[in-house]
């Protein structure tokens, strides 16, 4: 169906000068202004031609970002579908999760087409993060529902794994090279992983029946890096021993770890909204220690999730407070 398009142009917020306690180690984040106000911009992505994409959570759009000029383009969504992800494949589609109608959504930003995949069980209504695997099919994760779902791109056809245990909220997912899906259970203290040839699907429990993981990282050693949002930890789960390993951020057990992302140098690096303003922080597993400490310039409010751009070493967000960030990570 026809879309309505804006152009507008970006406030920029001056980078942060801020660091950690000592001053030192500190990190560049410039933040753009989003010219909708109260949308909730989060999730961003970079498309192949360098172009940032987003979703407008609470006001119903995709949009994108030139981080050269500044300039925002905006699609309309249909009222109520509550996007909460997106991710761009390599010809250039937009596909978000339509978290409050059920379904998948791919945008041509060419034509402003858009067209649907719906959820095959009501019981699925909340698609919630979407990631692609090696052959581009995407994983997703659906929380309310309860389910781990594969869409098949060529054929449109939605396969969904329910999760045996109950009201576990599976949240964020990430796929190994093998195109195996992992995922974090934030009702409970577990993450899970589906065979992608025979989609069965197996259960770790973390040791610390509080913990509450929220996002994860893959590492090029095959271990899970998890972020206990309940309790403040930084976590690194062996997935053939069944190990792990904690260690306890550095804003304590209230700094709320959210959004995630994972460098070209395999460094953990990941935001605690429980602070104000929001911290971003970086962790090195080669030296155990963490680095990088520094404020987000805008507040944050809160900081959902991450990507890493790999052609430009940047991390994008998006922020509560209607910014959309980029950090230069070194």
């Amino acid at each position: 169906m026809p879309v309505m398009v804006a152009l507008l142009v970006a406030s920029l917020l001056p980078i942060s000068t801020l660091g950690d306690a000592s001053g030192q180690n500190s990190v560049d984040i410039r933040e753009w202004l989003v010219p909708w106000e109260a949308s909730r911009p989060r999730d961003p992505y970079v498309g192949p031609n360098g172009t940032v994409w987003f979703v407008g959570q609470r006001t119903d759009y995709v949009a994108s970002l030139d981080p050269k000029t500044g300039e925002f383009k905006r699609f309309e969504l249909e009222p109520g579908t509550g996007p909460h992800n997106l991710i761009v494949d390599n010809r250039g589609s937009v596909w978000y999760a339509g978290n409050r109608n059920a379904h998948i959504g791919r945008l041509d930003p060419a034509t402003g087409t858009i067209s649907k995949f719906p959820m095959p069980d009501p019981a699925a209504g909340d698609p919630h993060t979407l990631v692609f695997d090696p052959t581009g099919d995407i994983w997703f994760t659906v929380q309310g529902g309860n389910f781990v779902g594969k869409l098949e791109v060529t054929s449109g056809t939605v396969h969904l794994v329910a999760v045996p245990t109950p009201q576990s909220r599976p949240y964020g997912i990430k796929v190994d090279p093998s195109g195996r899906p992992w995922i974090v259970l934030f009702g409970t203290n577990k993450v899970t992983t589906v065979d992608p040839n025979t989609m069965a699907l197996r259960e770790y429990v973390l040791p610390r029946a509080e913990a509450r993981p929220r996002r994860l990282e893959l590492t090029a050693d095959g271990a899970v890096w998890y972020v206990d949002y309940a309790a403040g930890f930084l976590g690194r789960m062996d997935p053939t021993t069944g190990d792990v390993r904690e260690w306890p951020t550095p804003g304590g057990r209230a700094s709320r770890p959210y959004g995630t992302a994972l460098d070209h140098r395999g460094r953990i690096w990941f935001v605690e909204s429980g602070q104000n303003p929001n911290q971003f922080v970086g962790f090195d597993p080669a030296s155990e220690a963490f680095f990088g400490i520094t404020a987000i310039p805008s507040g944050g409010g809160t900081i959902r999730h991450m990507y890493f751009d790999p052609a430009t070493r940047a991390i994008w967000f998006g922020t509560d407070t209607n910014y959309i960030g980029r950090v230069i990570v070194p």
